[in-house]
């Protein structure tokens, strides 16, 4: 059923029927739309312009047709409606007379679909972000786990200086705690209400549109009716915030996959989390890793898509618009469906603690240890640098580490050296020593976690 056939002698075409209706994806809003009728519905009673048995009837019709899609009685397979406002305006219709028709009254589809989007974007931002949170709390019990567990920090790929997989895993922690908050910055920004806003122009009903927003949750209505129906700013943003969580999964992703290598021999996947292959049966696989890694691409996409769209709309409403949602919902599926793997994935993933402490020594990551130990003793540090890189050198002709060089070698470069040099370059030392706050030191890290915790428990 068309809303809008009176204006209308002809049957539309039936490619443009197709190709200009949008319930087979925005069936999806089904409960947002039905939940923002109810609300709206309930205000058009309280202000009197339908009367109170219209008002029951409709909002009984409009939760009966909640339970029955919910309980798979009604489906859209086969309709021909439009979209899912004409949906459900027809079955209510059907189901209860004459009063069905009072539904729309003082509204468009404009702010109609304004609201259902809205209310679903902060749906999927509530469930983005306890999903977000989940990977946060199995990072800080990893971290707690690991507090003491050495393994070589990187700068460009090459060994750089000593640290704990603690430490290293808390950066992923900071920076999923920031796409968290990002999404709460979202969500405030948003939780405005556009219906009553009409098709641009508001309405002449006494609409209360205050009441309306305050039964859907919101914190108050929009304040411009051109805005209110051309907005499409929180999804961009909440695309954006996709995108970056994308780009964190990734990053972390490639890091997983290069531990994985025989090379490395950081990690073991769990096998429910690898795959193996068809022709080489010693092969076990990091597919989901590189998988999140493969989907940013696809999230990034929908941002760009969107802003796209949006980037030459003239106010207000433009049918453009409808474009906002296919390759959006898309972005959100793949995004969580990425979240939950990649928890699970990490939360069963078994560290090879010995051999990460054996590529911290073997990478010559206590170097600038060594060259600090100088300095302490009075050598100028660009001396103190020199001289330890001749050390280095001697050390990769004997294929041997710094802990392993004789000190007879130490000192025929330098005769400051003395006994204590391994002492002052033993993994634990050069870690424990770095105490200021965000470094590897044990007590600094103490200090994380329990940060870490508390901002969980808020």
């Amino acid at each position: 059923m068309k809303l809008w056939g009176g204006r209308f002698t002809k049957e539309t075409n039936e490619l443009v029927n197709r190709f200009n209706a949008s319930l087979p994806f925005d069936c999806r809003f089904y409960a947002q739309d039905i939940r923002g009728s109810i609300a709206h519905v309930k205000m058009l009673g309280k202000q009197e312009i339908i009367s109170r048995e219209d008002t029951e009837a409709i909002i009984k019709g409009l939760q009966g047709i909640l339970a029955d899609i919910d309980n798979g009685v009604v489906t859209f397979e086969g309709a021909d409606d439009e979209d899912i406002h004409s949906f459900v305006e027809a079955l209510l219709t059907e189901r209860i007379g004459e009063a069905g028709k009072r539904l729309h009254t003082g509204r468009s589809r404009n702010d109609q679909v304004a609201l259902d989007m809205r209310l679903y974007i902060r749906d999927q931002i509530d469930e983005t972000s306890a999903l977000v949170t989940d990977l946060m709390k199995v990072l800080v019990n990893l971290m707690e786990e690991h507090i003491d567990t050495f393994m070589p920090g990187f700068t460009h790929l090459q060994k750089a200086q000593p640290l704990t997989l603690a430490h290293h895993l808390g950066a992923y922690f900071e920076m999923f705690s920031r796409d968290r908050s990002r999404l709460a910055d979202i969500r405030k920004r948003m939780n405005y209400c556009p219906l009553g806003a009409g098709a641009l122009a508001g309405t002449t009903y006494p609409l209360d549109r205050a009441y309306v927003a305050e039964l859907l949750g919101f914190d108050g209505p929009t304040r411009n009716s051109m805005d209110s129906v051309s907005d499409r700013d929180y999804l961009i943003e909440y695309l954006d915030a996709l995108s970056l969580i994308m780009m964190h999964l990734s990053r972390f992703s490639e890091e997983m996959i290069i531990w994985n290598t025989n090379e490395y021999k950081f990690v073991e996947l769990d096998d429910a989390y690898s795959t193996g292959s068809s022709i080489m049966p010693q092969k076990k696989n990091p597919d989901i890793a590189e998988l999140v890694r493969g989907k940013t691409g696809r999230v990034y996409g929908a941002l760009v898509q969107i802003l796209t769209t949006m980037k030459g709309l003239p106010l207000a409403y433009n049918k453009d618009m409808q474009e906002d949602k296919e390759t959006a919902f898309d972005a959100i599926d793949t995004t969580k469906d990425c979240l939950v793997l990649f928890t699970d994935m990490l939360r069963t993933t078994h560290f090879n603690l010995d051999r990460m402490e054996l590529s911290a020594k073997r990478g010559f990551t206590n170097a600038t240890d060594a060259a600090d130990y100088l300095v302490k003793k009075g050598v100028p540090f660009r001396d103190a640098h020199g001289i330890v890189g001749r050390l280095v050198l001697e050390c990769i002709d004997k294929n041997i580490s710094l802990d392993e060089l004789p000190l007879a070698d130490y000192q025929a470069i330098s005769p400051v050296f003395t006994e204590d040099i391994y002492e002052a370059i033993s993994l634990k030392t050069c870690v424990e020593k770095r105490i200021t706050t965000g470094a590897p030191g044990h007590d600094a890290m103490l200090e994380e976690i329990a940060s870490c915790k508390k901002e969980l428990e808020n």
